[in-house]
């Protein structure tokens, strides 16, 4: 056990992780140069476009030290996003040490603090790490102060890297073996071993990846889930290198995979306690919960006869993803579909791009929503995430909304566009430190219906991308919700409803009917697009008629009779409109979600 180091690599987005770990995985020859490829870890398409991490990865690296020793050193890759900082804490939780990876000319983000407190919430070593060295742009000294004080971690062990050259990489290898702990554990203990991934392997089931902390664990055990008590008997464990690599056992400190005949990936929890049936642990590892949805949408086939070819996707994207939920949904305009649960904005693009791609779908989304709790007239309580389920407004007594706590990093000179953005957006200013003396950490509690928008892509442009933000979800508190509708030609389109806070009510209602004006084809007859509340009617624009011009026939001659044609005219379109549907085109329903007001 002594010449075992488990660490993962935390970051900011786009600090060079996955590179840093490509290059890891080379130093030690696990891979020949023929069959290497950049972003190694990254299995999906999606991963290597937006050059972020998903999925968790492990991965067992050999390393011979400088003592002539061979040491074991398993890397836990974690996603970068922070959707997904549960998966991260628990692949934090496998390890004894972390890599804090920091770029040379950004310096410390929002997500490098949030990551580094999580590291030491689980009492991890941790070791400071400049990458991209080699940038014009990068300012070492400046980087190393902002770590000194703005982290309040050690400057003697830094280590100065350039990933993509391949600078300074025997140096991390060499650092992780003399600055991190061995792991401890005793072997004859019951055992105790942390999940904290899975994936849907289509011959072999769901394979898991864990730590474990106590006890060995070898094929053919009978081993039981500590949150469901599900068993099941163990036909493979191994290492991760690249390829799965089987072993007789597993001990105390190592991390592997284990295939035990699971059928779905929901029935393994990340963060949960894997122990034997007959001989098992006390107590669970400490930490377990439910991955909760944060962000409520339906998605609906364009053709309606792509339905089942959607419901058979969902079923195949949840055997690889846990933390999707969803569940069959229908409109009225739109036909059948599923309402579905995400962890954040980033999850649920990642799911639909991986629908239209993987699966070949064309889907039509509406408008995301949160989870709001109502307090009922007769006392009971209800929670909602579609505007479907929104009761009458007279039966409610109290409806509450999430809030989150936002910490927005930024160059000193956007204060005062942030400090707008986010008080237009119903934000309450806590308080804002200085980091250094042109950094500025500003600290917001928002609430998350305003934030799921486009709140991001807003804070980025305002401050051109310097701006880098990270949050988590604080409580619930009273607000004033409304229902708004969308009618056409005084038809209700329900899946262009939205539950808004009654302040923003009249400038949503105002853009959708705007977009809509745009995006919708005019017919022979004139179309209304309103926005309502209710029966009162808030915002309005109108699509006009194409014309034929009947009186073109008329030259010159009595003005009678050329208003008895135009009269007859509008008598036919007047019965036209009660009779004509208006089509809705599928960038109609985009446009809405896609543009708020400036």
């Amino acid at each position: 056990m002594k010449h075992i180091r488990n660490f993962s690599i935390i970051a900011h987005i786009d600090h060079g992780k996955s590179t840093l770990s490509d290059r890891l995985i080379q130093a030690v020859n696990l891979v020949s140069e023929r069959n290497f490829q950049d972003q190694i870890l990254d299995n999906m398409d999606i991963e290597r476009e937006r050059g972020i991490t998903i999925k968790s990865q492990a991965v067992c690296l050999p390393y011979q030290a400088k003592d002539k020793k061979t040491y074991t050193l398993n890397l836990i890759d974690t996603p970068g996003h922070v959707d997904f900082t549960y998966e991260v804490s628990r692949a934090l939780a496998s390890c004894e040490g972390a890599l804090l990876l920091i770029d040379a000319s950004q310096g410390v983000e929002a997500q490098t603090l949030a990551n580094m407190y999580l590291a030491l919430e689980h009492n991890l070593e941790i070791i400071p790490i400049i990458n991209k060295i080699d940038l014009p742009a990068a300012d070492i000294e400046r980087v190393k102060q902002q770590i000194e004080d703005d982290l309040g971690l050690e400057t003697d062990n830094i280590i100065l890297i350039s990933a993509k050259d391949g600078i300074g990489i025997e140096d991390v290898l060499q650092g992780i073996v003399e600055y991190l702990p061995p792991p401890t554990g005793d072997f004859k203990a019951p055992l105790e071993a942390l999940i904290f991934d899975s994936h849907y392997d289509p011959f072999r089931g769901t394979i898991i990846y864990f730590r474990v902390f106590q006890g060995i664990i070898k094929p053919g055990d009978i081993i039981m889930f500590m949150s469901n008590k599900a068993s099941y008997k163990v036909e493979e464990v191994g290492l991760f290198q690249i390829k799965r690599n089987p072993q007789k056992e597993l001990r105390a400190g190592q991390v592997g995979y284990m295939i035990a005949g699971i059928k779905t990936v929901s029935d393994t929890s990340i963060g949960d306690t894997v122990t034997h049936k007959k001989n098992p642990c006390k107590t669970p590892l400490a930490g377990f919960k439910e991955a909760k949805p944060v962000v409520f949408s339906s998605i609906y086939p364009v053709a309606s006869d792509a339905y089942e070819d959607l419901t058979a996707a969902l079923e195949k994207l949840k055997l690889n993803d846990a933390s999707l939920i969803y569940e069959k949904d229908t409109s009225v305009a739109l036909g059948f579909g599923f309402r579905c649960g995400f962890l954040g904005l980033l999850h649920l693009e990642v799911v639909q791009e991986r629908l239209e791609r993987e699966y070949d779908l064309s889907l039509i989304l509406t408008a995301p929503s949160v989870r709001y709790k109502l307090k009922l007239n007769d006392q009971s309580e209800l929670v909602i995430d579609n505007p479907a389920l929104y009761p009458d407004p007279s039966g409610i007594e109290l409806a509450k909304e999430p809030f989150i706590k936002a910490s927005i990093i930024i160059p000193d000179r956007y204060m005062g566009a942030v400090m707008k953005l986010c008080l237009d957006r119903r934000g309450n200013n806590k308080n804002y430190q200085y980091l250094t003396n042109n950094r500025l950490e500003m600290i917001f509690e928002l609430p998350l219906a305003e934030v799921v928008y486009d709140f991001y892509d807003k804070l980025k442009s305002i401050t051109q991308g310097y701006g880098s933000f990270d949050y988590e979800l604080i409580d619930y508190r009273p607000t004033n919700l409304v229902k708004m509708d969308i009618l056409l030609n005084s038809e209700r389109v329900d899946a262009l409803s939205m539950l808004v806070h009654k302040d923003n009510a009249v400038s949503r209602a105002r853009n959708a009917c705007e977009k809509l004006k745009e995006e919708i084809p005019r017919q022979m007859f004139k179309i209304a697009i309103q926005g309502a509340i209710g029966g009162k009617i808030i915002a309005r624009s109108t699509i006009s008629a194409f014309r034929k011009d009947v009186t073109a026939k008329c030259y010159g001659g009595d003005i009678s009779r050329k208003r008895k044609l135009l009269e007859k005219q509008k008598k036919g379109k007047k019965r036209m409109k009660m009779v004509g549907k208006v089509m809705i085109p599928q960038s109609a329903f985009l446009s809405v979600l896609k543009t708020d007001t400036d």
